[in-house]
C-alpha cells in the first residue's frame, strides 16, 4: 500500500524523525490558510500524488511552458495560483506514464534554506533476505540519472536483524552521504529511528529524497519522503484504512482485493487467470515470447472458491484492453472443475465478447473439461502451457 507524502511525513515525524511543518490541503481555500498558519515568507506548494518525478512533472490541462508539480510561492496569492493550477488536474510525470494521475490534494510547507540535497531509502534487500540503507550524496530529482550513469554513487549498507543499526553501520551511511563528524551524530539517531520506523511500520520501502542539509545549522532533514507498506501486514495495522487514497489505485486492483485476489493491472491485450505465482509468471512470459502483451497478472490461489473465480474473471472481463482471455490452471490444491464452474458462471452473467482459451491440468480435470464442453460456451481447449499461449495469440489477432 503506498500513502502520500503528507502522510509518510506524518509516520516519520511519530518515530520522532526530524520533518519540517506541513499541511495538506484539498481546496484553493485550504491551500491559502495552510501558508497562513505555517508563517513566513516563502511556501512549497506540492502535488500529492503516488507518483515520484513531480516537480518535472507537466499538466495535461496547462500549456507546456507551465511550470511542474512542485512550485514555490513568495506570497498568499501565489499559493491560491499553483493551488487553482493544480488541483483537479492531470499530472504526467516518468512513473505515471503518458496516462498521469489527476492532482486532489495538496500538501503546503515551508520554505527550506537548502545547503547540500543528499539521498536515503531503507528497503528490503532481496539478495540477502535483509534490511539495508541505500544512500547517496547525489540526492534530489535526478537521483534516477544517478543511478543509471553513476551507481557507483550510491551505496547500500545491509543491516544485521540481530544488532539491528550499529555505529558501523550509521558510519557508512554518513561517509556515503559524505557527512562531517558532527553530522555523523545526527545520521547515526536518524538512521536508528528511521529503521524503528520501517521495521515496526511494516514498510516496503521508505525514501527520503532529498534528504538535506540545512544552511547554516548544518542540521539533516527530511524534506521529502515516499512510503510504502506490506499489505500483508494489514492485521496489525487498523490505521492504514484512514491512510489508503482508493482514487490513486486501479479500480480492478481494488474489486480484486475484495475477493483476495493477486491481481495487477498491466498495459497489454490477453487477459490472465492462474493459479499459483510461478505459473502465472511462465504464463505472462511465454505470452511475450509469442508477440503479445499480458494484460494483468492475475493468481486466483490455491483455494479459490466458485465465487472468487467468477469474480477474476468478471475483473479481466472489466478491462477494455483485453482482447482475449487465457485461464491456464494445474490443479493440485485447486480443482479443475471448480474453476470450470466459475468461468461458466461468470461468462453466463457477463457474456463472452473475446476469445477464451482454457488449460487445465490437475485433479478433477476430465471433470472440469466436460462441464466447459456442456455449457455451450465457445471454448478453444488447450493442451499445454505452449499450446494455449500460442492458440490465444493467434486468436487475439485474427479478431483484430
Amino acid at each position: 500500500m503506498n500513502v502520500h507524502e503528507h502522510q509518510a511525513k506524518e509516520v516519520l515525524a511519530q518515530y520522532g524523525l526530524p520533518v519540517p511543518p506541513g499541511i495538506a490541503a484539498f481546496s484553493v481555500d485550504e491551500a491559502k490558510a495552510a501558508a497562513q498558519k505555517l508563517g513566513g515568507s516563502m511556501w512549497v506548494v506540492k502535488s500529492q500524488i503516488h507518483a515520484g518525478g513531480r516537480g518535472k512533472g507537466k499538466f495535461k490541462e496547462l500549456p507546456p511552458e507551465a511550470k511542474g508539480g512542485v512550485r514555490l510561492a513568495f506570497n498568499l496569492d501565489e499559493v491560491a495560483a499553483h493551488a487553482k493550477d493544480m488541483l483537479g488536474n492531470t499530472l504526467v510525470t516518468v512513473q505515471t506514464g503518458p496516462v498521469g494521475k489527476q492532482v486532489q490534494r495538496l500538501y503546503i510547507a515551508g520554505g527550506a534554506d537548502i545547503d547540500r540535497e543528499l539521498y536515503l531509502s531503507v528497503l528490503v534487500d532481496r539478495g540477502t533476505g535483509r534490511v539495508a540503507f541505500v544512500a547517496s550524496e547525489a540526492g534530489g530529482m535526478d537521483i534516477e540519472t544517478v543511478a543509471h550513469d553513476t551507481p557507483e554513487k550510491i551505496s547500500t549498507i545491509v543491516i544485521d536483524p540481530a544488532t539491528g543499526v550499529t555505529p558501523a553501520n550509521s558510519a557508512a551511511v554518513a561517509k556515503a552521504l559524505n557527512l562531517n563528524s558532527d553530522q555523523a551524530d545526527a545520521c547515526h539517531d536518524l538512521c536508528v529511528k528511521l529503521y524503528t520506523a520501517f521495521t515496526k511500520g511494516d514498510m516496503e520501502m521508505c525514501e527520503i529524497n532529498p534528504l538535506i542539509v540545512e544552511k547554516g545549522t548544518g542540521k539533516l532533514v527530511c524534506l521529502d519522503a515516499k512510503m510504502s507498506f506490506d499489505s500483508n501486514a494489514e492485521f496489525r495495522h487498523p490505521e492504514w484504512a484512514a491512510m489508503r487514497d482508493l482514487s490513486e489505485e486501479d479500480d480492478k486492483e481494488i474489486e480484486a482485493s475484495k475477493y483476495d485476489l493477486a491481481y495487477i493491472a498491466l498495459d497489454g491485450t490477453i487477459g490472465c487467470m492462474v493459479n499459483g505465482a510461478g505459473l502465472a509468471m511462465a504464463t505472462m512470459d511465454i505470452i511475450k515470447l509469442y508477440g503479445e502483451e499480458p494484460a494483468n497478472f492475475l493468481d486466483v490461489g490455491g483455494g479459490a472458491t466458485r465465487e472468487k473465480v467468477t469474480a477474476a474473471f468478471k475483473i479481466i472481463t472489466a478491462d477494455p484492453a483485453v482482447k482475449g482471455i487465457l485461464v491456464n490452471i494445474f490443479g493440485g490444491i485447486m480443482r479443475c472443475d471448480v474453476i470450470a464452474e466459475g468461468v461458466v458462471a461468470a461468462v453466463t452473467d457477463v457474456g463472452l465478447k473475446v476469445p477464451l482459451v482454457v488449460r487445465l491440468e490437475g485433479t478433477n480435470v476430465e471433470l472440469g473439461k466436460k462441464i466447459l464442453r456442456d455449457s455451450g460456451l465457445a471454448v478453444v481447449p488447450a493442451d499445454d502451457l505452449a499450446d494455449a499461449a500460442q492458440k490465444i495469440v493467434a486468436a487475439v489477432r485474427k479478431a483484430a
